[in-house]
């Protein structure tokens, strides 16, 4: 199911200057059918690097490396992007695709569960893009949270899942049940979370994008 009309996420990609090692790499992405963004979800996270000022940055779920050329191409020179990638195969296609872009500087790209190498990254971190196993989205979410800093932003991919978080949108289900009740009630959780601003995207597959609110004076919202 189309979240946005084919039609109008066309247009908008049109808007942007074609890089060539992108368009390989998402063009890769699409070969090997893998669930990556698209340039539009792209664009807005280099966009976030930027505006948050970003020197610390992690991503869980590197696939190709697609979403990480994105987020770390706008690094400043002593910028760093950590991602987390479970299957080693495609870390080495990641691995491949940063080096030639020239930023193996500023990535380092982890093999191994996140939900356990979550507790070996040390923060804060300034933005987070959060877009591996969508069962995994609530029992990261405090740890997430406690790497941020104060004022930092995280960000979810596939928040809509192709709009089957709306009962009875869908049917018959194409996505896996449980993987859908998962990301429902993560939303849910973002959306009450006092240590959290969160605002929801209805950008290609759904994008949430949570801000970090900043601890009183003297006491600590560490997770």
């Amino acid at each position: 199911m189309h979240i946005v009309a084919p039609e109008i996420e066309r247009y908008l990609a049109s808007l942007d200057p074609v890089d060539p090692l992108l368009a390989r790499v998402a063009a890769e992405g699409a070969d090997l059918d893998l669930p990556i963004i698209d340039t539009t979800v792209g664009r807005f996270l280099e966009a976030m690097v930027l505006a948050t000022g970003a020197r610390q940055v992690l991503e869980i779920g590197t696939a190709n490396g697609y979403s990480a050329l994105w987020l770390a191409r706008s690094l400043p020179a002593d910028g760093r992007l950590f991602s987390i990638e479970i299957d080693q195969r495609r870390a080495a296609i990641a691995r491949g695709h940063i080096e030639e872009a020239g930023l193996t500087d500023r990535v380092s790209v982890m093999v191994g569960d996140a939900a356990r190498m979550v507790h070996k990254v040390e923060g804060p971190f300034d933005l987070i893009f959060n877009d591996g196993d969508k069962r995994q989205y609530g029992p990261l979410l405090d740890r997430l949270v406690a790497l941020l800093r104060p004022g930092g932003v995280l960000i979810t991919d596939n928040i809509l899942w192709d709009g089957e978080v709306v009962p009875g949108l869908v049917t018959p289900p194409r996505r896996s049940p449980d993987e859908t009740a998962a990301i429902a009630a993560y939303n849910r959780r973002l959306a009450g979370d006092p240590r959290l601003v969160t605002s929801f995207l209805p950008v290609r597959d759904g994008v949430a994008m949570s801000v970090r609110t900043r601890a009183p004076d003297g006491a600590s919202n560490d997770a």
